[in-house]
């Protein structure tokens, strides 16, 4: 059974499109190399990843040098074309940032420990110091970065302990007010408490006690009065004066 064709389409699973990419990648720089040994011919390969990765292959020493014979290739057809100044300037510009921007990109590639066979004792040593001074000043500012928030959260800490100070205070002076207003009503109740009772109940009881006496005196008067009769007769029978009477 044959292989079916394969619909030349963006695949949207994101695996199987990195799956994809690597097989032909590989099998797109096998047939560079293959192309060159055969066929003794120069060929530079240059590829960018989805991410901005590049993989590329050059059958000569130096991809510079392909590019530049490419340039000077590009360059003679255009002055065979006659083209005007702007359009050689502008084509020269593009040359100019393509190459700065490959070498940015290798360049960054060593350092993130990418393709580092091809540097010799001197590059890498020179990377080494790069990374160094790169190390110290990232520590630098990472400490920087470190104190200035220490201080920022010192200055808040000061801020809420003068507004935990206000705050006590504040309650401190509620709570003297409270306690004194309860012990000026304490001291209002005390003397409520201690005053005399009420002066119209005093003159009732007052009154009913001259009823009482004066009932009496009036019983002790007329007991007298009928002693004294009862013993006038006996006196003028007798002749004794009562002792009493003495």
């Amino acid at each position: 059974m044959g292989r079916g064709r394969v619909e030349l389409r963006r695949i949207e699973n994101k695996i199987n499109r990195q799956v994809t990419f690597a097989k032909r990648r590989n099998g797109l720089l096998k047939k560079a190399y293959e192309l060159s040994v055969l066929c003794d011919a120069e060929v530079g390969l240059i590829i960018f990843s989805s991410r901005g990765k590049l993989y590329e292959f050059c059958s000569t020493s130096s991809m510079n040098k392909t590019l530049g014979r490419y340039q000077r290739c590009s360059y003679g057809a255009l002055e065979t074309g006659h083209p005007g100044r702007d359009t050689q300037g502008s084509y020269q510009e593009y040359i100019k940032l393509k190459a700065k921007v490959e070498a940015l990109q290798q360049s960054q590639r060593h350092l993130l420990g990418e393709e580092l066979g091809q540097l010799g004792t001197k590059d890498l040593e020179q990377m080494e110091r790069q990374l160094d001074s790169t190390l110290r000043q990232v520590r630098s500012t990472k400490t920087q970065y470190m104190l200035d928030q220490l201080s920022d959260l010192q200055q808040k800490e000061q801020e809420l302990v003068e507004i935990n100070n206000a705050l006590r205070n504040k309650l401190e002076e509620n709570d003297a007010r409270i306690q004194s207003e309860w012990e000026a009503e304490e001291r209002n109740s005390m003397v409520y408490r201690s005053q005399p009772a009420a002066q119209p109940d005093q003159g009732v009881f007052e009154s009913q006690e001259c009823n009482n006496t004066m009932h009496m005196a009036s019983y002790n008067s007329a007991g007298n009065d009928h002693q004294m009769a009862s013993a006038t007769p006996t006196q003028n029978a007798g002749g004794v004066i009562p002792g009493w009477m003495l």
